[in-house]
């Protein structure tokens, strides 16, 4: 189990009626009172006029706010190089984050008492914790709870080194280190926690384009998916459009656009010559059959 979770927290509750609006605004000249009061069918024609027009503006005026939970550090670096949003996340510096609960579990195992919370003598708790990480022995199971795996052979190698790490910080947190500076002994693939705010245009024409694509590193493939797969729950009629950087281009490029579940079975095809990440027009449906794998990652 990649572990990685992913909640919508809060949304412009009617964004599609709010970008269909906001796109008429700019080519109407009736009175707002009229155009707020467009039919639902009106509001679809709008929604793909932003298409057509390749005008997406409007849709700066809908925001999202997701909570992603026990991705890697390497994933949030990628996360933040999108400046389009709003970031707060789990910090190091801190927290021991997942890293506590590693040690606990290894505690358990050996039945060794470590204490849930270092509280009055926190130098014998972290050697506790340190103790136990490594007489359990390396384990994938206690190793996930606190890093994300990556998808490479020899996981067992991968478990001892992060276990090993995990050892180390808390042998300096004993010797008197702050976390900030104990930390630097983690590896990028510990978990942590952040809270994404970002408005729909940046999503349907940058994030999505990028990171749904076979392109983007596996894991912020994964969570581009799931997050994808939260806003279709609330707002489909937005969201069914939206893709890697081959829909876009496509959907920008057709008199209408399509929605992904379309090109996923093969009901819609592709006209575009190829995508902007160079892939030639036949391969891009077993390219897009590819990318959408990164949804059912366990």
């Amino acid at each position: 189990m990649l572990g990685i979770d992913v909640r919508l927290l809060q949304l412009s509750q009617d964004a599609p009626r709010l970008i269909a609006i906001s796109s008429k605004v700019s080519l109407s000249g009736k009175a707002f009172d009229e155009l707020k009061g467009i039919s639902e069918e009106e509001v679809e024609v709008w929604i793909r006029e932003t298409y057509r027009r390749a005008h997406f503006s409007p849709w700066e005026h809908a925001s999202y706010t997701f909570l992603i939970d026990g991705l890697s550090r390497v994933a949030t670096h990628q996360l933040v190089r999108h400046r389009v949003a709003s970031y707060t996340q789990q910090s190091h510096r801190y927290s021991e984050g997942y890293l506590r609960k590693m040690a606990l579990k290894a505690s358990e195992q050996l039945s060794s008492g470590c204490p849930e919370k270092p509280k009055e003598n926190k130098r014998a708790a972290y050697l506790c914790y340190a103790e136990a990480l490594r007489k359990v022995g390396p384990q994938l199971e206690i190793a996930m709870i606190g890093f994300v795996p990556p998808p490479i052979k020899g996981l067992e190698l991968w478990a001892k080194q992060v276990m090993e790490a995990t050892a180390a910080y808390y042998e300096f947190l004993a010797s008197g280190a702050r976390r900030e500076d104990a930390r630097y002994v983690i590896p990028d693939s510990v978990r942590t926690r952040i809270v994404v705010t970002m408005n729909a245009r940046e999503l349907i024409q940058v994030f999505f384009p990028l990171r749904m694509c076979t392109r983007a590193q596996w894991e912020i493939r994964h969570i581009a998916w799931k997050l994808w797969a939260e806003l279709m729950k609330v707002h489909p009629q937005l969201w069914k459009y939206a893709g890697p950087s081959c829909v876009f281009r496509e959907n920008t490029e057709r008199e209408e656009p399509a929605a992904l579940e379309e090109y996923l079975k093969g009901e819609k095809t592709f006209g575009i010559r190829r995508c902007p990440e160079l892939v030639d027009n036949k391969a891009i449906p077993g390219c897009l059959a590819k990318a959408a794998e990164a949804l059912r990652l366990s």
